[in-house]
């Protein structure tokens, strides 16, 4: 697992940290509003209802026998109070609610001794107060929905919304920061491959406009200092070429008399300096992606394989099977014939053996070698441009040091990934990895 991939995505964080703090806020808010304003207002609630229940029980014990009856209808009616005499025993209400035990201590404090409420189940629940009142027992009851409450539902609607808008608050805010920086990495990625990507647009908050426009200069500022580039050892090629040329004829017009050995060097040297002049202008260019055709790789690592045998080299080659992909053909023979001759020329004469796996994502083709090898610690700088891990520059002990240079270019413009891994027991495997695609 990447580094990356263990610290998790910015739109990630992001969520998480807003949702957090949302939640946490409204936690607050609900703990405020219940202990500031809900429990105040269910606390005069509950004394209201309880001064009326001990009121009732007073009044109906002052009334005339006569009389209790039509008060008791009365009561009924408009306050949904059901009030009589009877000294049967009900169960204890085994249940918390908020709401009954602050109507149980109104009752307490009003009464002057202990209130327990009891409950009964009929046809719908029903909460029973048990008053003596001049050693008379009276029973008053009241229906649940006379309380209005429903304490569940409530909290469960609150804790529904709270959750939705938080979480989309949060996914709303780390869209809006994440997608523009991740436009940006995406642009700032092409840049480093030395291609040219579409312009960011200048919008939403000052920062990320700010960003976006420097990126864009950036850029502009890259691709400008590539052209310049190009132009400038264009043009220096032309230039060191012509009196190549001139070098050139002025060998074959030598007299038949000249040293063969020393005119055998000169033109040596000339083709030398010819082919490294062409390296560098290669390597200076803007390496943009190529366009796609149809592949057969097998084919193609046959032929390079057939071409390297044919300069002294041994190659061998484990695939069979056709691969057929689609891929930028100037780009991968470029690729390949730089690994395969590295392998050959620094494989101390061993055989290099190439593999090529065509898996449904990706394509992997694998060249080793069984040469020295390459010391870890240098494996990132032989991609270098003009490095090589032999200092003495000759070209009979390497190359330029513009080939993995320029493979890897090639490999970034196009996609694709190299990497060097050092093989248990000596040797070095260059593996060339492709992403399948559909077409070009």
């Amino acid at each position: 697992m990447s580094d990356a991939a263990k610290r998790g995505s910015l739109f990630r964080h992001i969520s998480i940290t807003v949702a957090g703090a949302l939640i946490a806020l409204q936690l607050v808010v609900l703990g405020a509003g219940a202990y500031y304003v809900v429990l105040p207002m269910a606390k005069r609630s509950a004394d209201d209802l309880a001064a009326l229940i001990v009121l009732s029980a007073k009044t109906w014990v002052e009334l005339p026998p006569e009389t209790r009856s039509d008060f008791e209808l009365e009561l009924a009616r408009k306050h949904n109070l059901w009030l009589f005499e009877t000294a049967s025993a009900l169960p204890e209400y085994d249940s918390y609610q908020p709401y009954l035990s602050l109507l149980e201590q109104a009752l307490t404090r009003r009464f002057g001794s202990t209130v327990h409420i009891k409950v009964t189940q009929w046809e719908k629940t029903w909460f029973w107060v048990d008053l003596s009142f001049g050693g008379q027992p009276i029973r008053i009851g009241f229906p649940e929905d006379i309380l209005g409450i429903q304490l569940s539902l409530a909290s469960l609607l609150v804790m529904m919304a709270t959750i939705a808008l938080t979480l989309i608050t949060a996914i709303t805010l780390a869209r809006r920061i994440t997608r523009p920086l991740g436009r940006m990495a995406e642009a700032a990625r092409h840049i480093g491959q030395g291609s040219s990507p579409a312009s960011l647009p200048e919008t939403g908050p000052a920062e990320l406009a700010d960003l976006a426009h420097t990126i864009n200069r950036m850029s502009q500022q890259v691709q400008s200092l590539l052209a310049n580039r190009t132009t400038l050892l264009a043009g220096i090629s032309h230039d060191l070429r012509t009196p190549l040329a001139r070098m050139r004829i002025a060998l074959e017009m030598l007299p038949e008399n000249a040293d063969p050995k020393i005119v055998t060097r000169l033109t040596r040297d000339v083709e030398e300096m010819n082919r490294l002049i062409g390296e560098f202008l290669t390597f200076s260019r803007g390496l943009e992606k190529e366009a796609t055709q149809e592949i057969d790789l097998h084919l193609l690592l046959r032929e390079l394989s057939d071409n390297a045998a044919l300069e002294g080299g041994v190659v061998e080659l484990r695939t069979q099977e056709p691969c057929i992909r689609q891929l930028g053909p100037s780009a991968l023979r470029r690729i390949l014939g730089n690994l395969i001759s590295n392998a050959v020329r620094y494989g101390a004469g061993q055989p290099v053996e190439i593999e090529c796996e065509c898996g449904d994502g990706e394509s992997v083709i694998r060249i080793f070698d069984h040469g020295p090898g390459i010391p870890p610690a240098e494996i990132e700088n032989v991609f270098r441009p003009f490095y090589r891990l032999e200092s003495s520059r000759s070209t009979a002990t390497g190359g330029s040091g513009l080939g993995l240079a320029i493979a890897a270019q090639l490999a970034n413009a196009n996609g694709w990934h190299i990497v060097l891994v050092s093989r248990p027991g000596g040797g070095t495997e260059a593996r060339l990895t492709m992403p399948n695609q559909s077409g070009g």
